[in-house]
């Protein structure tokens, strides 16, 4: 799970979770509140209603009491101010992420996707934060679509501001993964639905993604930011997965219908392109993107890394680590909790 180092950097300290009522920020807190002794986790978000939910569900915990929540918006600078007043570590997973939604209307994700990341790196110096580690997503690498592009920005804006936090205490990370599994927006949940109608529809026969839960994803991001020393992006080794697979397991009695691939959509996921291999490092269980000036000192734990090559590209296509096993497949749809999918595994394993 989680070794004694990472559950040490959480000891006593008071973390906040931007867009914390989403599936993973949920995913996280129960972690936190399982595992860590953190004194207080708050909760920043916009609906009033997911928090009703959210509180409803984890006021039950055993530790359940240390949970705050925070009404505000990543644009809004005051309130963040507010927010931020006397915390430790900011996870920051809130951004609009729909991306035909981005397309036609670019502004709303610039300013909560891009202004609001500045207003998180300008409040956690001014706040004395002492680490930031910020989401991304694999469409911030060589992006064709709004999103990917706000995204895109967000990380150089959060790799940047260790520059001006230099003689701060504050540092700033980011961690980039593809789509997790369950999550909203998914493409489990969406099959899940599809099968009661009788047809599961794909983008592209060869379409591919890489394939991660959120336990993974949760683990992954807390583990990053013990090790951070900042400006480091983090990228998790995982598996692939072709989606046409997917969907002939998941739609055994089910027609298939190839609808074309989507506006804004890739064929295949990519979390380092490859003008970035020369300036990426192998940590053997993850990469690591260096950032692209080399006035700073590098953290030691570095030189642990190899230098990947020089046109190396970290992309679901051509991973060298793939799930096709039903069995692996099925653990994993299991992993989402929903009723549908726990109704699914139940149904094929009977069968």
């Amino acid at each position: 799970m989680l070794d004694q180092q990472v559950l040490d950097l959480f000891k006593n300290k008071t973390v906040l979770i931007t867009g914390g009522t989403g599936s993973l920020g949920k995913t996280i807190t129960q972690t936190l509140l399982e595992y860590s002794d953190a004194k207080k986790i708050i909760i920043l978000s916009r609906d009033e209603l997911k928090q009703f939910e959210m509180s409803n569900v984890f006021s039950s915990l055993e530790n359940g009491h240390k949970l705050r929540y925070f009404l505000g918006d990543v644009r809004d600078r005051d309130r963040l101010m507010m927010a931020f007043e006397g915390v430790d570590l900011v996870i920051h997973a809130a951004a609009l992420k729909q991306v035909p939604a981005a397309e036609y209307n670019p502004f709303e994700f610039i300013k909560t996707n891009i202004l609001g990341a500045q207003n998180i790196i300008e409040c956690a110096i001014e706040r004395d934060v002492e680490k930031v580690i910020a989401l991304s997503t694999d469409k911030a690498a060589n992006p064709i679509n709004l999103y990917g592009a706000t995204k895109f920005c967000s990380d150089k804006l959060f790799v940047a501001a260790n520059q001006y936090s230099a003689y701060r205490k504050t540092r700033f990370s980011v961690v980039r993964y593809g789509n997790v599994i369950g999550s909203r927006g998914s493409v489990i949940p969406f099959f899940l639905k599809q099968r009661k109608s009788g047809i599961l529809t794909l983008t592209h026969q060869d379409m591919t993604r890489f394939w991660i839960t959120l336990q993974q994803a949760t683990n992954f991001v807390l583990n990053c930011m013990c090790r951070m020393a900042g400006r480091e992006i983090f990228i998790p080794k995982i598996p692939s997965m072709h989606i046409s697979n997917l969907a002939k397991f998941m739609g055994k009695e089910c027609e298939i219908k190839t609808i074309g691939i989507r506006p804004g959509e890739k064929l295949h996921e990519v979390m380092i392109p490859n003008e970035l291999g020369r300036s990426s490092l192998d940590m053997k269980s993850y990469f690591i993107i260096k950032p692209s000036d080399n006035d700073f000192a590098q953290p030691d734990y570095w030189s642990e890394g190899k230098t990947c090559e020089e046109d190396f590209e970290y992309n679901s296509g051509t991973n060298p680590e793939w799930i096709d096993d039903e069995a692996l497949i099925l653990e994993a749809i299991s992993s989402i909790k929903s009723e549908e999918a726990l109704d699914f595994v139940e149904e094929m394993r009977l069968t």
